[in-house]
């Protein structure tokens, strides 16, 4: 398998605890985190198959000079909480730009780590007042909010913004800052997961982000 395992909160080093699962020293017991080393058609045919149904969204279709540079998966055994997409490539405005897109359970935690924030699901502010940005999700209008990150590390290298679909979380981080003026109402994202063939043109590769 060329996915491996992580925490979905930390970078914390993780070991499997015999039959109680996989264990975070920082986390207690967690749900599994896998992620390729470097991003691959073949990597993400495997990433899809873990993924076992539960959408993998991309921003679709990818503009010219756009990769797909990272993916993760949360789950096992048929019990899936989160996905997560990188695409890269560049833009008129800010130069090179990362969208990552994470749907997830709630409590799962991943979108909060790349948020940067320290809990793990959005803050209250999310469905208060008009939303920031609306994208779609096929024929879906998603409204989404901007989350605070004041209280994180690096707080001016990135916009978050979360919002709810199909009864999960749906995180998008951008870097930079600025590439939130990327987003329209006509920006789509896409579960890539039943798109056949047309993912066998999709390129990948490129530096993953940090997080």
């Amino acid at each position: 398998m060329s996915l491996e395992v992580g925490c979905p909160r930390c970078s914390t080093p993780v070991a499997r605890s015999g039959s109680a699962g996989w264990s975070c020293p920082e986390h207690g017991p967690i749900e599994p985190m896998r992620r390729p080393r470097e991003a691959s058609y073949d990597a993400f045919a495997e990433h899809l198959l873990a993924a076992d149904g539960f959408p993998t969204y991309l921003p679709w279709p990818l503009s010219p000079g756009w990769s797909v540079s990272d993916f993760a998966v949360v789950g096992e055994d048929g019990r899936v909480t989160a996905t997560l997409t990188c695409a890269a490539g560049p833009s008129e405005l800010d130069g090179p730009v990362d969208v990552v897109v994470v749907a997830e359970e709630t409590g799962t935690g991943l979108g909060a780590r790349l948020a940067g924030i320290d809990h793990d699901d959005p803050g209250p502010e999310v469905g208060q007042g008009s939303p920031s940005v609306r994208i779609r999700i096929e024929s879906q209008v998603v409204p989404l909010w901007l989350v605070s990150i004041s209280a994180g590390d690096g707080e001016q290298d990135r916009s978050v913004l979360a919002g709810e679909a199909q009864g999960r979380w749906l995180w998008l981080v951008l870097r930079p800052a600025s590439a939130i003026l990327m987003l329209r109402e006509d920006w789509i994202l896409r579960d890539v997961s039943r798109i056949g063939a047309p993912l066998l043109e999709t390129p990948f590769g490129g530096a993953a982000p940090l997080w």
